[in-house]
């Protein structure tokens, strides 16, 4: 019997981890080197991680799914950090919302 929750828990993961990568690309120029590499980085460690936890090849379709929706959020989250920052952002999802903290915190 195929265990759903390390099932669920892995799409999920996939969808957390694409969204600082969809921010990273957001601003990059299209088919440039930071653009390949912000969709192709998070692929070699999903690839891991499938294989490891014997998801069946079926699910690669989820995953694929997954994947283009956490490049799709992390590239709206751009948009929307643009919208509120008084500031320049970076590549860096993480640096931008400490930046954010700290300029509105004091």
């Amino acid at each position: 019997m195929f265990d759903y929750v390390i099932l669920s828990c892995l799409i999920v993961f996939v969808y957390l981890f694409n969204i600082p990568f969809g921010y990273w690309r957001a601003d990059t120029r299209r088919f440039s080197i930071q653009w390949i590499l912000a969709i192709h980085l998070p692929v070699p460690l999903i690839f891991i991680l499938r294989l490891l936890a014997g998801v069946d090849i079926i699910w690669i379709p989820v995953f694929v799914a997954s994947f283009f929706l956490g490049q799709f959020t992390g590239s709206k989250i751009k948009k929307h950090m643009r919208k509120i920052s008084f500031q320049p952002l970076s590549s860096c999802l993480f640096m931008d919302i400490v930046h954010l903290i700290r300029g509105n915190c004091g």
